[in-house]
């Protein structure tokens, strides 16, 4: 494996130091960097570059299998180095379900294959996302995959017996139900947030307490039972004090926050651009300001980016017949620059936590989110903190053209990613000669 010297980054935007990348893992660092460095060590001019942990997602969709129209595994692992993650969580929503140990092996393999990241499959926390009945929960986390994170995500796992349930059995192997808090009554037929701008559009309203009964509810099964649970893509600032008041209590409950909601409000929906149609719904910019204090202050642990490609037959049509999401792994850290960094609301050392360090802990990943330090794996990013990017989606290494950025200029450019030293990007260009599969 050819080694890499990284030259004047700056450790979680601290001090610059050289770092010698050798054999999958950072060999060295400062001046011992350059001493251990070979004739033909390639050299990385990282000077005005900020190095990060390997960025972890614990919330994509990836399509595959079944609809490779939207995404394959290939391209959106590729999006994901783009925009800086070493590793990604892909959700179990696919055509067929990722609900037996059969499925999450082929997407683990898919991933394997095509090498930008490392993949990490979603296991369905009921067959076939019905919520009716349990699925494979056990055999999945023994698979080749090694499953650790459970979802129904795209619906909720209404059932509090089902839900209570899954909750006992992935105690058995440290495993974490992430829920889709979305009571199915409270939204049917929903277009958009509940509130004054609904009202003035004349589009059913999404209100924030059926995302917040769920929520509730769940925290309180996961202290009855004494096990893990993760709230996905937290939307309004009622949300946010209940996962407080949980915390509080010493229940072991995280949430995520994706950056959309960080940064875009109801307001967008007034232009009836499907691109804005997205679940849960934007909300208004009472609830993003109580999400970026939340994220500041611990009471969300991590941002997730709820990548969500559609084919262009899927978003360029009315409102009311589009399809919910929107594409985010080549713009995640952008946002969280713009609504975290740069308001100092958190520092670099901040951003890692959120974006690498505790999304590996949640989803128990291995050799991800590790300090930048000798003998550690060299999962990397380098970030470019001075750019500035305007966002073009036909440019974008997903699929799709999704992107609720399209034309707006954010801080910030990925500049480097690694994969256990091997890089996947360079110049912010992806690698095409990296040691994955093409397609």
């Amino acid at each position: 494996m050819t080694s890499y010297l990284i030259r004047g980054a700056a450790p979680l935007g601290g001090e610059p130091t050289d770092l010698l990348l050798t054999d999958g893992v950072i060999a060295a660092t400062g001046a011992d960097a350059a001493a251990g460095a070979g004739s033909d060590t390639q050299v990385v001019d990282a000077e005005g570059l900020v190095a990060l942990p390997g960025l972890v997602d614990l919330h994509t969709h990836l399509r595959e299998p079944g609809r490779e129209d939207a995404e394959t595994v290939w391209s959106g692992t590729r999006a994901a180095a783009v925009g800086g993650f070493t590793a990604v969580h892909a959700m179990a929503n696919t055509y067929p379900v990722a609900d037996t140990a059969g499925v999450v092996e082929q997407v683990w393999r898919l991933g394997r294959e095509a090498g930008w990241v490392d993949v990490l499959p979603v296991g369905a926390v009921t067959v076939g996302l019905a919520g009716e009945q349990l699925a494979e929960l056990g055999a999945m986390a023994t698979s080749k995959a090694r499953v650790r994170v459970f979802s129904d995500d795209g619906k909720c796992v209404w059932d509090p017996v089902l839900m209570r349930r899954a909750l006992e059995y992935v105690k058995a192997f440290d495993g974490v139900v992430a829920q889709h808090a979305q009571e199915p009554r409270l939204t049917e037929g929903a277009q958009m947030n509940e509130g004054v701008v609904s009202a003035e559009l004349g589009l059913t309203g999404w209100p924030a307490v059926a995302e917040e009964s769920i929520i509730a509810r769940d925290v309180l099964l996961a202290e009855h039972v004494g096990s893990r649970v993760h709230i996905c893509h937290l939307s309004t600032a009622g949300s946010v004090e209940i996962v407080r008041w949980a915390k509080s209590r010493g229940i072991d409950v995280t949430a995520e926050v994706t950056p959309h909601h960080l940064l875009l409000t109801d307001d967008l929906a007034r232009s009836y651009d499907p691109v804005f149609k997205v679940n849960p719904p934007l909300r208004t910019e009472e609830d993003v300001l109580a999400l970026r204090a939340a994220l500041a202050d611990g009471t969300i642990d991590i941002v997730a980016t709820d990548h969500a490609p559609h084919p262009v037959e899927d978003k360029d049509c009315e409102w009311a017949d589009a399809a919910f999401g929107m594409t985010g792994l080549e713009t995640a850290l952008p946002v969280v620059i713009e609504t975290m960094v740069e308001p100092g609301l958190l520092d670099w050392a901040g951003v890692a936590r959120v974006l690498s360090t505790a999304p590996a802990r949640i989803g128990r990943v291995e050799g991800h989110g590790r300090p930048i330090a000798v003998g550690e794996p060299a999962n990397l990013t380098l970030v470019d903190p001075a750019a500035r990017v305007t966002v073009d989606g036909a440019h974008q290494a997903t699929t799709s053209r999704n992107t609720p950025f399209q034309g707006r200029t954010l801080p910030g450019r990925v500049v480097a990613t690694f994969l256990r030293g091997r890089p996947t990007v360079l110049d912010a260009q992806p690698v095409a000669e990296h040691t994955g599969g093409s397609r």
